[in-house]
């Protein structure tokens, strides 16, 4: 990997947040952010940004799942590994022709994959792609299902590339053909034939579709944005009332909002999407937009944090966030005498939804909230490096997970256990850093969303699903 070098950027409140950008909609902060924040989400964006450069295969572009423990490749962690090259570029941490290098034999060997509706040999079909590859092959790993929202995601980052490397050259003219390839390749219609006009989450060539349909307010909006805009596949005009007919509105810690327990369902379709002044028909009635409801949902789970009715260790306005992360074990113990469930990996949230929470800690979740509620994330991640330091805040950034409560003298799955502090995962997982650095970048200059703005298939998605107004306004 080339040095990557230390950007000098400004240090002050005020230049953080003119970073930023202009648009109105955009919080502010209303109280004051460390003076060495700006210093910290360089090192945080390079340590991130890092994970995806040196971990990914330069060869084929396989992403991990996880490292250091040995694992397969995550289609969704290959997704924000081909986001964060550009964002890499804008840092100066590779050069644009090293991204592009980088990009191009990714998505070669994501077209030349075999496809196909056999159960082995095989890394998709139907344009799809299996939840996980096999690191060494590329193809299906072991049973996993066919996944449309990991497709979806690894689509989304094909996408950005294909609107971010727009230069003459021969590579970056491929990259925009392969991008085009690969997401016309995908058959929406053929996910939505179980239960039209739903899609499903997933298929097995053993046992046909996984019982369950995409439905309710979660990760899948990038699902029926990308299937509606599709010129080859599309999915019907339909879906996405379908969809958002089975939302739930409610009210948590004094926040009304369209609810998920898990963070991350709220941060990875808007990694990709600036939901910023644009209203479906739902939202439209409601008042807000998706950006908003992030905020809010944000908020409510912090101050559930605040309130911490469990009473976990370490909760507090600066220490929160709850999603789907590693955990130390599996098991019951008792906490202050009363028996409490833990759990590895798990997806943990506070809602009105749900609420599933052992004490574990995400830095993703406050990480991917940054661009929706800075005046409370950056207090939060500044305070998980500087009350943890190296025990979380390592080679590539944060570590996926901590437990303050969990420091039982029982083993852990998976991690460390730090007598008199708690438990620390040892992994990095893909799909958890990658909202931290690219949600990093469209807080600081809206690099993901302004290139995604330029999307003809995303927007063609958005306007069939009855977005309107803002940015999609000339």
């Amino acid at each position: 990997m080339p040095h990557l070098p230390r950007r000098c950027l400004p240090l002050a409140v005020a230049c953080l947040l003119a970073a930023c950008g202009s648009s109105p909609d955009r919080p502010t902060d209303p109280g004051g952010i460390p003076p060495e924040a700006g210093a910290f989400l360089d090192t945080l964006d390079q340590r991130t940004f890092a994970f995806f450069w040196e971990r990914s295969d330069p060869a084929t572009g396989l992403t991990p799942d996880r490292w250091p423990t040995p694992s397969f490749s995550s289609v969704a962690a290959i997704g924000f590994a081909l986001t964060a090259y550009p964002v890499g570029i804008e840092h100066q941490y590779i050069t644009r022709a090293e991204g592009a290098a980088r990009t191009l034999a990714t998505l070669q060997f994501l077209w030349h994959a075999p496809q196909g509706p056999g159960s082995a040999g095989i890394a998709g079909y139907q344009g799809f792609f299996y939840h996980f590859l096999d690191m060494a092959s590329g193809l299906r790993y072991r049973d996993v299902e066919l996944s449309t929202v990991d497709t979806a995601l690894l689509l989304a980052g094909a996408l950005f590339c294909q609107q971010y490397f727009d230069g003459a050259g021969a590579d970056e003219a491929e990259i925009r053909a392969l991008a085009d390839s690969l997401y016309r390749r995908v058959n929406w219609q053929w996910a939505a034939t179980r239960h039209p006009p739903l899609v499903a989450m997933g298929w097995r060539p053993e046992d046909g579709w996984t019982p369950l349909d995409w439905n309710g307010y979660n990760e899948a909006m990038l699902v029926y944005l990308l299937g509606l805009g599709s010129p080859t596949f599309p999915l019907d005009s339909a879906a996405w009332p379908a969809w958002t007919s089975t939302y739930t509105w409610g009210s948590y810690y004094g926040q009304d909002h369209v609810g998920f327990a898990p963070l991350f369902g709220h941060h990875y379709s808007q990694t990709w999407v600036d939901f910023r002044g644009i209203q479906d028909a739902y939202m439209r009635a409601r008042g807000i937009d998706y950006f908003e409801n992030t905020r809010r949902a944000t908020l409510a789970q912090r101050r559930y944090a605040i309130d911490n009715p469990m009473g976990w260790r370490g909760y507090g306005e600066s220490l929160w966030g709850l999603s789907a992360s590693d955990g130390p074990l599996d098991t019951t113990l008792a906490v202050n005498g009363t028996p409490r469930r833990f759990f590895t990996y798990a997806a943990r949230g506070a809602s009105y939804t749900e609420v599933r929470d052992d004490g574990t800690l995400a830095p993703t979740a406050a990480g991917g909230s940054l661009p929706f509620a800075p005046e409370v994330v950056l207090p939060a991640l500044l305070e998980m490096r500087r009350r943890y330091g190296d025990r979380l805040f390592g080679q590539y950034g944060f570590l996926d997970a901590f437990n303050p409560t969990y420091r039982f003298a029982t083993r852990a799955q998976h991690g460390v256990i730090v007598a008199d502090t708690g438990w620390f995962d040892t992994d990095y997982l893909g799909i958890d850093q990658g909202p931290i650095l690219a949600m990093s970048a469209n807080y600081r200059s809206d690099l993901v969303w302004k290139y995604m703005r330029k999307s003809p298939y995303l927007v063609t998605g958005l306007k069939r699903a009855g977005f309107s107004g803002g940015w999609l306004t000339p």
